[in-house]
């Protein structure tokens, strides 16, 4: 077993260690939240400034020109792109992932329209709840005839897509559990079957090598706030590939997806490309934002990200396994690292009341129903030392009953 003196040896000869000091983390915490909301970036301070106060403060509406506001959506896509095996014209960040999602998910059935046996959208029953959401308000909006068929396994989704299928919809790195898919495995079987595969990507960008074109998806969406540090509710991405874009069509079609948009023509005539995936006017202060974790990222690669990540994720579950193995917990996150995310999730009768213990202490980690904790490693700022240290903590709370397990539930959890 690893010991604190072992993990400060891994933190000075790791390559990433100096992307630390470019994020603003507070003295005393030990943040295992980024799978949720990403650490500021320091230089996301200054920007904000320049963007209130310069931009919009002395510039005013010139700025959609002088400062670039009006191209930033396909900017930040660009940026964005290589770190989902994207082209730099293939996205743009813009809107919420719920509303990427269901520009993405009619935009599929659009293309499905002419095959009029497909009317199966398949998904798992452990998606992120709004997507799954989404899904349901298409299906009943719509009034076309389409199921939507929840699996309750991925050893069931095989089996679930068969040539009935318009379009399956999974994410990648699931929410709860950290459970990766074999993208370009699912992805085949769907294309095999004559389906269209749309990938949501939250839990993966920026935690995962992801490679959209290797494994010839369809369509994806994502968020920018979690491991991209974008801040909270940063604007999403969608991403459509050059080979659906003249096809792309979704019924938000916004003045900013317009072919003229300062025409002001009553008729709405999609513009050519990536942009069609727009919609209305952008909200520039977030959306400024998100670059500054973007630039970070550009320091490095996603193969460094991942063996880090990997690192730190073995050495949690090794700690937790050696040090609390008197205690109920089960792991529930992947041993395997093909189907491993960047968190582990572990489960614990009083996970809520524990969680709420360690947050006291400065461990900042997540509870999802039902009874899981979640710890979420973000390489560009997570240390091995605070692996070694987070674990401390949650052994003495463990050894010492040191939780409330009648404690209340916040709004937010």
């Amino acid at each position: 077993m690893k010991t604190r003196q072992d993990c400060l040896a891994l933190d000075a000869a790791d390559a990433l260690a100096p992307l630390r000091q470019q994020f603003d983390l507070p003295e005393g915490v030990i943040y295992l939240d980024g799978n949720s909301l990403g650490a500021r970036p320091k230089a996301a301070l200054e920007r904000a400034r320049d963007v209130v106060a310069a931009e919009w403060g002395t510039d005013l509406i010139r700025s959609w020109n002088k400062a670039g506001w009006f191209d930033l959506p396909g900017r930040l896509g660009a940026k964005l792109a290589p770190l989902i095996g994207a082209r730099a014209d293939e996205v743009v960040v813009t809107d919420s992932t719920s509303v990427n999602l269901f520009k993405a998910l009619t935009a599929a059935l659009r293309l499905q329209s002419a095959e009029t046996n497909r009317k199966v959208i398949v998904t798992e029953r452990a998606n992120f709840p709004t997507d799954v959401y989404i899904a349901q308000g298409i299906a009943a909006w719509l009034d076309r005839g389409y199921e939507l068929r929840l699996v309750d396994s991925p050893d069931d989704l095989h089996a679930a897509i068969d040539t009935r299928t318009a379009v399956v919809m999974l994410t990648h790195v699931n929410y709860r559990t950290g459970y990766q898919h074999d993208m370009q495995a699912v992805t085949a079987h769907a294309h095999a079957q004559g389906a269209l595969m749309l990938w949501d990507l939250a839990h993966s960008a920026g935690a995962v090598p992801v490679d959209l074109h290797a494994a010839q998806a369809d369509l994806a969406v994502g968020c920018t706030y979690k491991y991209l540090n974008g801040g909270p509710g940063a604007p999403a991405f969608i991403w459509v590939p050059q080979r659906h874009q003249a096809q792309f069509a979704h019924p938000l079609s916004g003045w900013w997806g317009h072919a003229t948009p300062f025409a002001m023509q009553p008729e709405f005539a999609p513009t050519q490309g990536i942009r069609r995936a727009l919609c209305g006017t952008q909200p520039i202060v977030s959306l400024a934002l998100v670059e500054c974790g973007l630039d970070i990222f550009a320091q490095t690669d996603m193969a460094a990200i991942r063996a880090k990540s990997l690192a730190l994720t073995d050495l949690f579950i090794e700690l937790v396994e050696t040090r609390c193995a008197a205690h109920p917990l089960t792991l529930v996150t992947p041993r395997e690292h093909a189907r491993r995310g960047s968190q582990v999730s572990i489960a614990h009768p009083h996970g809520y009341a524990v969680m709420q213990a360690l947050i006291e202490r400065g461990v900042i980690g997540d509870y999802r129903e039902p009874h899981i904790m979640r710890f979420g490693f973000t390489p560009l700022y997570t240390r091995f030392v605070d692996v070694f240290d987070a674990v401390e903590t949650l052994t003495d709370i463990l050894d010492h009953a040191r939780y409330d397990a009648d404690a209340q539930r916040d709004a937010v959890t």
